[in-house]
């Protein structure tokens, strides 16, 4: 048995209509995984790449969200229209530029730099 090559993470989160912030789900994002679930299987990619759904990824405004790892590649705003593209990009081993999120509007911090004021 092998390990997956890549694991993309799909945030689906489910927070109440009236939150401020919004959630993933609320943009669609269980449609989104199950898409890509199918893109996955018929590129014959299934038990190579793995589609998770994840819990809140803490970029509300940016979603639907998805990570692909190992990479740590962070897309938003993305549509069922989108994962052809994000397939292929991480095929080749690139990005889709225009559905990445900026890395100042990411909320994680690295390893030894002080904790955010929302920490």
């Amino acid at each position: 048995m092998a390990r997956f090559e890549h694991h993309i993470f799909v945030c689906e989160n489910v927070r109440p209509p009236e939150h401020p912030r919004g959630c993933c789900s609320q943009k669609g994002s269980p449609a989104l995984r199950e898409k890509l679930k199918q893109l996955l299987k018929e590129r014959g990619l299934s038990g190579i790449v793995r589609a998770n759904a994840a819990g809140c990824l803490d970029q509300c405004a940016n979603g639907a969200t998805v990570v692909i790892y190992p990479e740590g590649v962070w897309y938003g705003r993305v549509t069922p229209a989108d994962l052809a593209e994000i397939l292929d990009a991480m095929e080749a081993g690139k990005v889709v530029e225009r559905l990445l999120i900026p890395e100042d509007k990411l909320t994680g911090r690295r390893r030894g730099e002080p904790p955010k004021a929302a920490d």
